[in-house]
């Protein structure tokens, strides 16, 4: 099967305008993603989607394939799907998000194994065990229920499930997908759902529509860090200057 990666890159970020091109260490926040992405021994290629001239500029300049989408696309989903409506040889797409520095080929090779190795997925993705109460409380970490066999029931900001024993530790969705490619072109061209719009969450369009999502355990994606401020900057730099 053959698996392309995309990373979208927007410049107009709400949050942290510009920080795409951040420098991080001296490099470009968007060079980081890149180059964690051209680690991964299953990739067949890998895209940097993107609204911007000066973002495509850059990455262009380091080596790396872009193709310009639309200012109209709403989240980095409709973005990567933009992508993978023009490039119709690829099996599986992997959405990695562009502010994602500290991804790594590992956890990318994950999410194409579990979605080969899970036939009725339509969407592959992660989660890490969440071992602190602040943690999983905090409305920006967002959580996951999923059966017996890992496949996802529900994602909620909320604090899920009720800790009655403590038997079950709530599971932090990591924000990485792997698609097939047929599910994510559909999924692009359906309507937002309710709940979705309700938790601002892309994903729970998915299962409304009845798509199955399985969950893959990565506990190396525990130290991923998106950047979506600017005080993020010194937490990830931390991070690079300790492995370096």
């Amino acid at each position: 099967m053959q698996a392309l990666g995309v990373i979208p890159a927007r410049y107009a970020s709400t949050r942290f305008p510009g920080k795409m091109l951040v420098p991080i260490l001296g490099k470009p926040l968007i060079l980081w993603t890149y180059q964690g992405a051209a680690e991964s021994l299953l990739l067949d290629h890998i895209i940097i989607a993107t609204d911007d001239q000066r973002i495509a500029e850059v990455a262009e300049h380091n080596g790396a394939d872009v193709i310009m989408t639309s200012p109209a696309c709403r989240n980095g989903s409709e973005r990567v799907a933009e992508v993978a409506k023009k490039l119709h040889l690829f099996d599986i797409i992997v959405n990695i998000q562009g502010d994602e520095p500290l991804i790594t080929g590992n956890i990318i090779d994950k999410i194409v194994e579990d979605l080969i190795a899970n036939p009725q997925a339509a969407i592959s993705t992660a989660y890490t065990t969440i071992n602190s109460k602040y943690k999983a409380r905090n409305s920006n970490s967002v959580k996951v229920i999923t059966d017996i066999d890992d496949f996802a029931l529900y994602f909620t900001r909320a604090v899920v499930p009720y800790q009655r024993n403590g038997i079950v530790s709530p599971k932090k969705h990591i924000g990485i997908y792997g698609y097939r490619w047929e599910h994510l072109v559909r999924l692009s061209r359906l309507k937002p759902t309710p709940l979705e719009q309700e938790e601002n969450l892309e994903q729970l369009r998915a299962l409304e529509y009845g798509m199955k999502i399985h969950c893959v355990e990565i506990p190396e994606a525990k130290n991923l860090i998106s950047v979506d401020v600017p005080d993020d900057i010194k937490k990830v730099e931390k991070i690079l200057k300790k492995k370096k």
